[in-house]
C-alpha cells in the first residue's frame, strides 16, 4: 500500500488479488447479500485509491482496510435504509437431489440457514465481532485495533455475542 500511496498504482491489482475474497467474506457475512457485497468490495478498493494519502504505514494494512470496509458497510446500510438482509434459501432448492444424501444436504442447509438467520438477528456490533473473529479469523489484537478498543473489550464482546447467538439460534431451531 505504501507503493500505491507513492504513485505506483500497478500494485493496486496485487492488493485486490490478495484481499478481495477476504473483504467479500466479511461484507457478505455482515449483509448476507452477495451482489451488494461485491459492490461494497469494489467501493472499498476505490476508497483505498482515493484515500491512499491517509495510509501511514504505521499500523497494519488490514486494520486500515477493515476501517474502510466498515465505513462502506455503514454507508450502504444508510443508503438502503435497512440494517439486515436476508438470503433467499429457495436459491439452493434446485441443488438438492433425492435420496439419503439429499436428506443430509437438506439438514445441513437448514442448519446453515438457521445460523444465518440467527446471525442476521444479532445487533450489528455483535455480528461484526463474530464475523471478524470466526469467519475472517482475525486475531483479537487486530479486531481491537480496527474497533479502537482494548483486546479485553473485544473478548467480552465476542463472549456476549456468542451467548446471544446461541440463544437466538436455539429459539429459531425450536420454532422450526
Amino acid at each position: 500500500m505504501l507503493r500505491v500511496k507513492t504513485g505506483d498504482l500497478s500494485k493496486m491489482g496485487l492488493l485486490f488479488e490478495r484481499y478481495h475474497r477476504e473483504l467479500f467474506g466479511f461484507l457478505y457475512h455482515m449483509s448476507n447479500k452477495a451482489d451488494a457485497s461485491e459492490d461494497m468490495v469494489q467501493t472499498v478498493f476505490y476508497r483505498m485509491l482515493k484515500y491512499r494519502h491517509t495510509f501511514t504505514g504505521e499500523g497494519a494494512f488490514r486494520t486500515w482496510m477493515y476501517h474502510l470496509a466498515r465505513n462502506v458497510l455503514v454507508d450502504t446500510i444508510r443508503q438502503n435504509k435497512r440494517s439486515a438482509y436476508h438470503q433467499d434459501v429457495a436459491d439452493y432448492a434446485d441443488r438438492i437431489g433425492g435420496g439419503a444424501l439429499a436428506d443430509e444436504q437438506l439438514h445441513k442447509t437448514e442448519d446453515v440457514t438457521t445460523l444465518q438467520d440467527a446471525l442476521a438477528r444479532l445487533t450489528p456490533d455483535h455480528r461484526e465481532v463474530l464475523v471478524m473473529s470466526r469467519y475472517q479469523e482475525l486475531k483479537y489484537e487486530e479486531i481491537a485495533r480496527i474497533l479502537n478498543t482494548t483486546e479485553g473489550a473485544v473478548k467480552v464482546r465476542i463472549h456476549r455475542a456468542m451467548n446471544e447467538l446461541k440463544k437466538i439460534y436455539f429459539a429459531l431451531e425450536h420454532e422450526r
